[in-house]
């Protein structure tokens, strides 16, 4: 599955592996060519959610698991498993790398070939390496609308006035 992720030139493919691998993908997400994954393959311990709308650059690295495997260091470095929560609406640049444990806030840009150590706050533009703030971005309200369909009299006993609506 993991190579349908990273090499399938079809978006809608590398969504529905995502999916296959037991992970969370919400509604009109894009996701470029050579998206990689680190993961363990025997473990269920790491969780990856991309929420809505969520748009992710080409090359981008996703590390859910990480350890120095079978060298000596694994006495000073312990196995890091990890889940990765990116927020509905958010933008990772191309070359992004995200470590084990972050969650990327609502509305937040990243900067292309930015590391990612540690959360980010929504409605944010972060970068560098490590990333770090770089500037708060205006906020995006979505206004939904809903109509409702009242009579003369339920808008006349609703007015503070009896012809404030009517004149």
């Amino acid at each position: 599955m993991r190579f349908f992720v990273a090499h399938f030139p079809a978006n809608a493919v590398r969504i529905w592996a995502l999916r296959q691998c037991g992970f969370h993908v919400g509604e009109e997400v894009y996701i470029a060519g050579g998206l990689s994954l680190s993961m363990m393959n025997s473990e269920n311990s790491c969780d990856l959610i991309i929420e809505d709308r969520v748009s992710i650059g080409p090359r981008v690295t996703l590390i859910l698991a990480s350890d120095p495997n079978h060298s000596k260091l694994i006495k000073i470095f312990p196995p890091i498993r990890g889940s990765i929560t990116i927020g509905k609406d958010a933008w990772l640049g191309a070359g992004v790398i995200i470590l084990p444990n972050v969650v990327i806030g609502e509305c937040a840009a990243i900067a292309a070939g930015a590391v990612v150590t540690g959360n980010i706050e929504p409605n944010t533009l972060s970068g560098g390496v490590p990333a770090k703030l770089i500037k708060r971005l205006p906020q995006i309200i979505q206004v939904s609308i809903e109509v409702f369909f009242f009579t003369t009299e339920a808008l006349r006993a609703l007015s503070c006035t009896e012809n404030f609506f009517f004149s």
